[in-house]
């Protein structure tokens, strides 16, 4: 087994050497912001969606753009407004009256990267249309299903502050996100920066350093990371531990109305072999699913009224489970 781990890490350093120049490309547009960037690699990776959480004017919309641009892929950005329809998002069939016929016009969602910008502005309804898109990669408009180009990733903000004229994401919508970030202010010497770069108004040119097809080669050296049983049943045993705390010594019962799904140990293996990848291993360590599990699990942990009221957030509990599920 360890001669099969060092073929992998072998496989993983020669698949991986794009990386770096794909952070210094993104470098140049964006200050800062490591831990945004590090995730949506990780999504495009291990082949999930994102859900960010921030104030607006944080750079979420540049650094996902920026990241389509280093890859020389399509990139579509969609404003989630109140009257917003689901065919505004995945097209329409048009009738052509020459011909008697129907032609199919597609939507915004036929592209490589989606940007849903306010999306809990939008209705359910208009919500939900993007179920098919993000999970079985395909469209269906009226009888006819169109297959989505690889890589796919929809990347999903919401405003923490205002909440006033906003629907909640249906748990169906917010299950199918593998990772769930909350994006906070730049320090005082990359806000410097920040004002520094755009007073200069100098037009910075995004070249090309990967390409979609070399993303779908890694994805498959990602599928291939060594993952120990040990580690395995630890995934099972975070996500069981959300949902049985009692079982696993944690006295926070109380605090938890719903566990994380099943779907949440399947993302923290594929998340953790990412990770895995970006740090240019060929095996997954106890702590790469330390690292990414927080963003895998708060928005899979719902938490009853008696934590609200004590003021507690999904983060103080999982917190208290990773500290509490013995490592292997």
């Amino acid at each position: 087994m360890q001669k099969d781990i060092q073929e992998i890490t072998k496989e993983v350093e020669e698949k991986s050497r794009y990386i770096k120049k794909l952070r210094d490309e993104i470098g140049k547009i964006m200050v800062g912001q490591h831990y945004l960037i590090e995730r949506l690699l990780i999504g495009i990776l291990a082949n999930g969606h994102i859900l960010v959480e921030g104030v607006p004017g944080l750079a979420k919309t540049t650094a996902v753009k920026t990241l389509a641009q280093a890859i020389d892929i399509s990139f579509k950005r969609i404003q989630f407004t109140p009257d917003l329809l689901p065919a505004d998002l995945m097209g329409t069939q048009i009738y052509l009256p020459k011909t008697g016929e129907f032609t199919v016009k597609k939507g915004p969602l036929f592209s490589n990267i989606i940007l849903a910008d306010e999306i809990n502005r939008a209705p359910a309804k208009v919500q939900s249309a993007l179920l098919e898109a993000m999970q079985e990669r395909q469209v269906t408009i009226g009888e006819e299903t169109f297959k989505l180009e690889e890589p796919f990733l929809v990347m999903a903000t919401q405003n923490p502050i205002e909440q006033e004229g906003t629907y909640p994401l249906p748990e169906a919508q917010v299950d199918r996100f593998m990772l769930k970030l909350r994006v906070t202010y730049p320090t005082k010497n990359e806000e410097k920066e920040i004002v520094q770069r755009i007073a200069n108004r100098n037009p910075i040119e995004i070249n090309p350093v990967t390409t979609p097809s070399e993303i779908v080669e890694s994805r498959e050296v990602v599928d291939q990371i060594y993952i120990d049983d040990k580690l395995q049943n630890y995934i099972v045993d975070i996500a069981f531990a959300t949902r049985e705390p009692k079982v696993y010594g944690i006295d926070v019962e109380a605090m938890i109305a719903y566990g994380a799904s099943p779907r949440a140990s399947i993302y923290l293996n594929q998340a953790a072999k990412a990770y895995a990848f970006l740090q240019g291993r060929g095996y997954v360590t106890p702590q790469d699913i330390k690292s990414i599990g927080l963003d895998v699990l708060r928005h899979r942990v719902l938490l009853t009224y008696e934590a609200e009221a004590e003021e507690l957030t999904s983060d103080d509990i999982i917190m208290k489970i990773f500290d509490n599920v013995e490592v292997p």
